[in-house]
């Protein structure tokens, strides 16, 4: 009675573990399938936006040599003043100081070195209109301007961002296409997008050459803009 009794006992359980085993190989079984039907497509998409510049960043500056540090400081100081009013009535953009410097001078005869003079300077940069460019050298270097430093064309911030979205739309249109050509061609069909990157970025306009302050005594200095490109790339990550 006694063992008839154990072995009803023990043999539900036995059972019930050895289904409960089964169920739980068979789930491990169906995960470990799943995932190796996962693959990933990897494709990058570009997108390129022009956009016409209408702004000249410009850079230029004072610079006087003297025989004594206080005559040259004070020459630059007073033709400083008159290039910014000048600069602030014009209400160009992003008006500030770029460089203050007061240097001596040296002169080497018979291996001694001696200081003749003095070299002082202050410079500035700003925005203003490109078609305005032109003039307002030629009217800065007439208030005490001595050099002007460096002439790149931007566009205007708005313009940027708008061109930066367009660009990134078009870089993701053509990561897209690229996936489907590929993917339609191998008759697999696109499912969820598993990871997405993106960058996007405005060129540093390149200044152009230093400018011949000769050139100013003319009627006006012609200035031309042109184009600044937004370029932005978007890489998708696809299952299938």
């Amino acid at each position: 009675m006694n063992r008839t009794v154990s072995r009803w006992l023990v043999s539900p359980l036995a059972a019930l573990m050895l289904t409960t085993g089964a169920v739980s190989i068979v789930g491990c079984t169906a995960v470990t399938a799943q995932e190796q039907r996962t693959n990933v497509l990897t494709v990058t998409g570009q997108g390129i936006v022009s956009v016409p510049t209408s702004l000249a960043q410009v850079n230029l500056g004072v610079e006087v040599r003297g025989q004594t540090a206080e005559e040259v400081q004070q020459a630059v100081a007073e033709r400083s003043s008159s290039l910014v009013q000048l600069l602030r009535s014009r209400n160009v953009e992003k008006l500030q100081t770029t460089g203050v410097r007061l240097n001596p001078i040296y002169s080497t005869r018979n291996n001694e070195t001696t200081i003749t003079g003095y070299s002082a300077s202050n410079t500035v940069s700003f925005r203003i209109a490109t078609e305005e460019a032109g003039q307002l050298l030629d009217d800065a270097v007439a208030s005490g301007a001595t050099r002007i430093d460096s002439i790149s064309f931007v566009a205007t911030d708005d313009a940027l961002e708008a061109a930066r979205e367009q660009a990134l739309r078009q870089a993701t249109l053509d990561a897209q296409r690229q996936a489907d050509v590929v993917l339609g061609t191998l008759n697999l069909s696109r499912r969820e997008i598993v990871n997405i990157s993106v960058n996007a970025n405005v060129p540093t306009p390149m200044p152009l050459a230093r400018f011949d302050m000769v050139r100013a005594e003319a009627a006006s200095t012609p200035i031309e803009g042109g184009e600044q490109q937004v370029q932005a790339s978007v890489t998708l990550e696809i299952g299938y």
